[in-house]
C-alpha cells in the first residue's frame, strides 16, 4: 500500500532538502533541491529542446557517481549563472565529493532551465539567487505556486500570447509499507494544457474570449488547416511558444531507493509518464522537458524486480500530482491569470 508522505513534498525523502529564490518584481527566480550527503543521479530528456547543466554526470558509463544539487531556474540559459550560487554554498558548507586530502569537498550540481521571459522583465537569476535558494532550503514544507523557478512560468500557449494561463511550482510524495519513499518536484512552463487525470478535465487550458472559458490545445491542433498554419505563422512569427527551447516542464524525482545510474534513468523515464498524463500536447519541439532522478540509497529495490518497477509508477504517481498542483497553487502575476482567477471571473461577472 501507499500513501501521500507527511509532507507530501519530496523533502519526505530523508537526505532531501528544497529552496526556492524568488523575484516578484521581475518574474523569475530558481528552485534548488540538495542531497547534501550525495545521491545517485538519473536524467531523461523528452523535450525537443533541453538547456541543462552538467547532466553528463548521469551518464551511466562516466565515472561520477553522486551528485549534490540540482538546479531549477527560469531565465533561460543565462540563468544557469545561478549554478555558482548553488556550488559556492555547498562549498561553504563543507558539501562535496571528497577528492584529496588536503581539498575541501568538491560539490557536484546539475541543472536546467525554463524560458520565462515571456513575461515580467528580461532579468535573469544569478549566482545569488542560487546562493539564496540553497541557504533557505530545508526538509520541511514547500511552498508552492509562483514561487521559485515557477515564478514565471506558464502554460497554455498554443493559441497564441492571449491564451496564457500561469504555470508554477509543485510537490508530491508516496510512501510504501516496504519503507520505499518517492517524491516529486515540478516546474510548469509548457506548450500544452494541464488536464486532470482523474476526470480528463482542464485544469489549466487555451483562455477563450469570455472570462472563465478555457479549451484544448491538441483539439484546435487537430482541427487547424494548413492555411490556418501558415495564417498564423504570419500574423506571430516571433511568438516564443512556437520556437524551440522557450518553454519546458521540469521535474526533479527523489527516492529512498538504492538505484545505480542506469536504473535511476530507468525511473526518470517511468516517472515521465506523469507528464504525459498531465500535459497535453507534451515533449514538443518547443519544451526542453528534462526528467532529474536522486537516489539516496537507503532501500533495496533491485533483489525484487517488480520493486524497481514500484518504484517507476510511485515517480509517475507524484509528478502528476505535483503538476497539477503546479497551476493550482499559482497565481496571478505580470498580467498573466491563474487558472483560478481566471474560472472565478467567469463567476464574478455572471
Amino acid at each position: 500500500m501507499t500513501e501521500p508522505g507527511p509532507h507530501d513534498a519530496i523533502t519526505d525523502v530523508p537526505g532531501i532538502e528544497a529552496g526556492h529564490h524568488t523575484d516578484l518584481d521581475n518574474a523569475t527566480g530558481c528552485t534548488v533541491v540538495l542531497a547534501r550527503a550525495g545521491a545517485t543521479p538519473g536524467v531523461f530528456q523528452p523535450g525537443g529542446a533541453p538547456g541543462t547543466l552538467d547532466t553528463d554526470l548521469a551518464v551511466a558509463e562516466n565515472s561520477i557517481q553522486e551528485i549534490h544539487a540540482v538546479l531549477l531556474t527560469g531565465g533561460s540559459t543565462i540563468g544557469l549563472n545561478a549554478a555558482e550560487g548553488v556550488r559556492r554554498y555547498l562549498k561553504e558548507a563543507g558539501v562535496g565529493l571528497p577528492l584529496m586530502p588536503e581539498l575541501a569537498p568538491l560539490p557536484l550540481t546539475m541543472g536546467a532551465v525554463v524560458f520565462d521571459l515571456m513575461i515580467g522583465n528580461a532579468v535573469h537569476p544569478s549566482g545569488e539567487s542560487g546562493y539564496v535558494a540553497s541557504s533557505s532550503a530545508s526538509s520541511g514544507p514547500i511552498e508552492q505556486g509562483s514561487v521559485g523557478v515557477g515564478t514565471g512560468c506558464t502554460v497554455a500557449k498554443t493559441g497564441g500570447p492571449d491564451t496564457l494561463l500561469k504555470g508554477g511550482v509543485g510537490t508530491a510524495s508516496l510512501a510504501h509499507e516496504s519503507g520505499l519513499i518517492v517524491g516529486a518536484l515540478v516546474a510548469t512552463n509548457s506548450v500544452g494544457d494541464i488536464v486532470d487525470p482523474s476526470n480528463g478535465e482542464l485544469a489549466a487550458g487555451s483562455r477563450g474570449e469570455q472570462p472563465g472559458e478555457m479549451s484544448r490545445s491538441s483539439q484546435a491542433l487537430l482541427n487547424r488547416s494548413l492555411a490556418e498554419f501558415e495564417e498564423q505563422q504570419q500574423s506571430r512569427p516571433n511568438f516564443s511558444a512556437d520556437r524551440a527551447g522557450t518553454n519546458t516542464t521540469l521535474a526533479v524525482i527523489a527516492t529512498n531507493a538504492r538505484l545505480h545510474k542506469g536504473t535511476a534513468k530507468r525511473v526518470s523515464i517511468m516517472g515521465s509518464a506523469g507528464l504525459a498524463r498531465t500535459i497535453d500536447p507534451v515533449f514538443t519541439p518547443g519544451d526542453g522537458d528534462t526528467i532529474f532522478t536522486l537516489a539516496t540509497g537507503e532501500v533495496d529495490v533491485t533483489s525484487i524486480p517488480a520493486m524497481l518497477t514500484l518504484t517507476g509508477t510511485m515517480a509517475a504517481e507524484a509528478i502528476a500530482a505535483a503538476t497539477l498542483r503546479s497551476v493550482r497553487e499559482a497565481t496571478s502575476l505580470a498580467g498573466v491569470p491563474s487558472a483560478s482567477d481566471w474560472q472565478s471571473s467567469s463567476g464574478a461577472d455572471g
